[in-house]
């Protein structure tokens, strides 16, 4: 049984420059040889020896080695030696001051690649802390649970960001398996940290209460004991039980899932609008499930805003909807993957905020 769950992170050192770094460094150093031969072709009374203090600075690009910059600095403070006894013309003093520049620049630069090294050291801390965080909050997913395959995806919008406020969890239970898809109103910690709260209160009512309505209003609850907080959750449950009845959804103010039954992608709408958790207490009203007819074949998509506010540079959504209808749903992976695909193609710019998926297909 494969496990699935959040995507590894993995952590690597560019080893190239942007394209358009290199080309002004390839230029600075090109300069920096148009100096020199502009120095010996002008004689003994000219001197361009300042302008290689840019040598060391161009070597401390992009490279997290000390010995990168003292090198160059090293050779730049020879030629400056060099020059002083070609321009035997120029005072002494401006030979002396440019190869004392030279000296500086470089000492500078190896500085400069000494504190970068650190600050590095330190993020690839920073990130492996964050992923053992993210492990511990967004557990393994197993594939298959019963009759029913399961795959799921979480893409951060920043590129350094590993954990944020969206969730997701796979249970099962006595009352058959029970999913939750949910996102945090916020950012930061304080969403982490709402985020975790979320998951831990569905990992013990899903397992309590038989009604899944129940489990919703007792997150709601637990949520709004928390002092001082202002974040709410918008999320949805959902319960496939073990014998061959309807699956069970309860949605709270989140988007509704997508099922695709028999060729066609419906948004499974709930009964009654209900409010995201937290604030039922503050606007009324109650959590109600509806049943979903879930045959064999059937696949079921729950999703946060994060894929459905993706815009295109004509600042147009992402039609979720409309583009899953064309995309093959026989495997759950093979789906969310496509998905991501079609995601990032269409946000020219990239996401604006993380983005959690689950699908859930029934095989028997």
């Amino acid at each position: 049984m494969k496990p699935e769950g959040p995507p590894k992170v993995v952590l690597r050192r560019a080893r190239f420059l942007p394209r358009w770094s290199r080309r002004l460094t390839i230029g600075g150093y090109l300069l920096a040889v148009a100096a020199v031969a502009a120095d010996f072709a002008t004689g003994p009374g000219i001197t361009f020896a300042p302008v290689l203090a840019v040598l060391p600075v161009l070597a401390s690009v992009g490279t997290r080695r000390i010995a990168d910059p003292l090198v160059v600095g090293l050779i730049a403070v020879l030629l400056v030696v060099g020059m002083a006894f070609y321009d035997a013309d120029v005072p002494m003093v401006v030979m002396a001051t440019a190869a004392a520049t030279v000296a500086v620049v470089t000492f500078f630069g190896c500085a400069n690649v000494a504190a970068l090294a650190a600050q590095e050291r330190e993020l690839t801390s920073v990130r492996t802390i964050a992923e053992a965080a993210q492990r511990a909050l967004l557990r393994l997913v197993p594939r298959r649970m019963g009759p029913l395959v399961v795959a799921v995806r979480y893409v951060a919008a920043e590129a350094e960001a590993r954990i944020g406020g969206d969730l997701y969890e796979v249970l099962r239970t006595p009352y058959g398996v029970r999913l939750l898809v949910g996102d945090v109103c916020g950012k930061g910690l304080g969403a982490v940290e709402t985020a975790a709260d979320v998951l831990g209160v569905f990992r013990e009512a899903a397992r309590a209460e038989p009604d899944l309505a129940a489990v919703a209003r007792r997150l709601d609850m637990a949520l709004a004991r928390r002092p001082e907080s202002e974040e709410f959750v918008t999320a949805v449950l959902v319960g496939f039980p073990e014998a061959p009845e309807p699956a069970v959804v309860v949605n709270c103010g989140h988007p509704p899932p997508l099922l695709y039954h028999a060729g066609a992608v419906d948004e499974v709408s709930p009964p009654e609008e209900a409010p995201p958790l937290a604030l039922l207490g503050l606007v009324g009203g109650d959590y109600h499930s509806r049943t979903l007819d879930f045959d064999c074949g059937d696949l079921l998509l729950l999703y946060t805003d994060g894929v459905t506010e993706a815009r295109d540079a004509a600042n147009r959504f992402y039609p979720l909807a409309q583009r899953c209808a064309s995309l093959p749903h026989r495997d759950p992976d093979a789906l969310l993957d496509q998905l991501l695909v079609d995601v990032r193609a269409h946000a020219d710019a990239g996401l604006t905020d993380d983005a959690a998926l689950l699908a859930v297909r029934r095989e028997r």
